[in-house]
């Protein structure tokens, strides 16, 4: 029994291998088989685009880094698209569902990491000097930046809300924030007979980005300018130059403000009530009424 119990102890435990992919921005493929779960490791928080016609075919769950793809039919050559959570970042993947071989053995999970062809940070540049020997020398901690933050964020925050998803390019460090969509926005343009909404914030470094949407309410075209404001804002940046009557394609605009230190609700400035003059007229005296 003793013998029996060492030879036990020596049998290697089989590990389940792991197939590295890179991600250098290009499409990674992920073939699948019929009613057999796929693992896809990536260690990050993402959120799965799935074509429509994948719909019944398809079940992807995501928890903990981990994305579960289980095909319950054959499915042709189709694009899927990770976007992280934090940065916007795009990941794509190929996939083809086909049924199982006869003693064909299961996929192996999957882990995608980043390439050497990753980019870096957005807005930043690489200022390392070189010796004269052409050897770079020591990196300076605190690189400077090419594009300064707030033209960053705004453009970030157009690229979210107008451009095609596959096109955001990826910030580090950006973040969405919590906006509220209830917040009022009458003192924001108080010369202007414009509806204004909340729609999205997001924050890099110390600075936020909101977007407002504006809607003209009037049959008038209206000429938008940064200076009839009223805020604490770093920039202002509207979508379009100008609004067109109530009721046409052209009505509605975004302005992105950016401020710094805080979100947009503690840069908005108070609202006054209206000035009613008559409330500061007093009564002549009594005795100025008997004196003449």
């Amino acid at each position: 029994m003793r013998l029996l119990a060492l030879l036990a102890l020596s049998v290697p435990v089989a590990a389940q291998a792991v197939e590295i992919l890179r991600w250098e921005r290009m499409p990674l493929a992920i073939p699948l088989l019929v009613d057999q779960e796929r693992v896809v490791f990536i260690d990050r928080n993402v959120r799965v685009g799935i074509p429509a016609e994948l719909d019944g075919k398809l079940r992807v769950q995501s928890a903990g880094g981990a994305i579960y793809l289980r095909a319950s039919d054959v499915i042709e050559p189709s694009r899927l698209q990770l976007q992280d959570a934090d940065t916007g970042a795009l990941i794509l993947l190929d996939i083809e569902a086909k049924p199982a071989a006869k003693n064909q053995s299961t996929l192996e999970p999957v882990r995608i990491v980043e390439g050497d062809g990753a980019p870096k940070r957005y807005g930043t540049a690489d200022r390392s000097a070189r010796s004269e020997d052409g050897e770079a020398s020591e990196a300076p901690s605190n690189p400077s930046k090419e594009t300064p933050v707030p033209v960053v964020l705004t453009r970030y925050a157009a690229q979210n809300l107008f451009a095609p998803l596959r096109t955001v390019e990826a910030v580090s460090g950006i973040g969405r924030v919590n906006v509220r969509r209830d917040l009022s926005l009458r003192s924001l343009l108080p010369s202007l007979p414009v509806q204004a909404r909340a729609l999205a914030a997001w924050r890099l470094e110390d600075f936020w980005v909101t977007a407002v949407r504006l809607r003209n309410t009037t049959s008038n075209v209206l000429s938008l300018d940064p200076r009839v404001l009223q805020g604490d804002f770093v920039t202002a940046t509207f979508q379009h130059p100008d609004l067109g009557p109530a009721g046409q394609a052209s009505d509605t605009t975004v302005v992105y403000l950016v401020t710094r230190r805080h979100g947009l609700a503690e840069s908005l400035l108070p609202v006054l009530s209206p000035f009613d003059a008559s409330l500061n007229l007093t009564a002549p005296d009594a005795g100025d009424r008997h004196e003449k």
